[in-house]
């Protein structure tokens, strides 16, 4: 059986469920997380995750963060381009 996630009493981790859930419940983010989780070594350059949004590089890139921000994403800089993979903690959540 799949294990789902742990609910708890702890107001710090349920403000941390609160904050994923809200990230996820957007349309756009959720569909950047499955690209990511999608692509070639389970990682992602924003140059490849914009085309396919229809957004502007500016706007995907706030997405990308408020991800980040959710610990949903890890995000590591190379040049001038950032790269995007899944947190464990996303992988928990999306394996299902």
């Amino acid at each position: 059986m799949a294990q789902g996630i742990s609910l708890t009493k702890s107001p710090k981790v349920r403000e941390k469920l609160v904050e994923q859930f809200r990230a996820l419940g957007d349309e756009t983010r959720l569909g950047l997380m499955m690209a990511v989780s999608e692509s070639e070594n389970a990682e992602a350059c924003v140059c490849d995750l914009t085309p396919d949004t229809g957004l502007a590089q500016s706007t995907v890139s706030h997405h990308l963060k408020m991800l980040v921000d959710a610990g949903l994403l890890s995000r590591t800089q190379r040049g001038k381009w950032a790269y995007y993979a899944l947190t464990k903690e996303a992988q928990k959540i999306l394996k299902n």
